[in-house]
């Protein structure tokens, strides 16, 4: 039997379902945003499923996840194109790779600071006005924000901060999953990507 979103919707019904593809490039800590979220959705008693996808093996390499979080079963690993709900890039050229992924209405939440690994990269201003004709998408200069905030290491938790808003999950669970995470490098480590992440929330 099939249930009417809407009727769920009226009768309550919080189920929450987020696919989300993340981008980047080799040693800009894609994974590290994917252990964070993979942690607060299991805190919350959701599914988990992710699927990795590395370009060149080698640092500075195109690097690609698929992380689907789900209060239901998930059957795949693999976002079907079209209808990831987020692109989560902490490299501006690679969110633009994975626009297949997503959905008419997903957001793009990716850093502004490139990182030019091949030989043709297109000017900057190309892709950010490609960037800017996704209706729905935040672009920020994460790497600078880090730096700000004597974290230049967690420019990628800045760019989860940006998203925190459009993931579903709230501040103090993310908050809580990088205390656990960053933990065994110590006390500077773990305040330094709080801060970060509350430079990312405040855009």
């Amino acid at each position: 039997m099939y249930s009417d979103p809407k009727e769920k919707e009226q009768n309550g019904d919080t189920r929450m379902k987020k696919d989300i593809i993340l981008a980047g490039v080799g040693g800009q800590g894609i994974l590290t945003i994917a252990t964070i979220l993979g942690t607060t959705a299991i805190k919350r008693g959701m599914n988990l499923k992710q699927a990795e996808v590395h370009g060149m093996s080698q640092r500075g390499g195109d690097v690609q996840s698929h992380l689907r979080l789900s209060d239901e079963t998930i059957w795949s690993d693999l976002i079907p194109f079209g209808s990831a709900d987020m692109i989560l890039s902490v490299e501006p050229l690679e969110a633009l790779r994975y626009l297949p992924y997503l959905k008419d209405d997903g957001w793009i939440i990716t850093n502004s600071t490139p990182f030019k690994n091949i030989p043709n990269y297109p000017p900057e201003e190309e892709i950010y006005k490609e960037i800017k004709k996704i209706p729905n998408y935040v672009l920020l200069d994460a790497d600078t924000k880090a730096k700000e905030q004597n974290a230049s290491r967690s420019m990628n938790i800045v760019v989860l901060g940006a998203a925190i808003k459009h993931l579903g999950f709230t501040k103090e669970e993310i908050e809580e999953a990088i205390k656990t995470i960053f933990a065994p490098k110590g006390e500077a480590i773990v305040e330094a990507n709080l801060r970060a992440l509350q430079a990312g929330m405040e855009g």
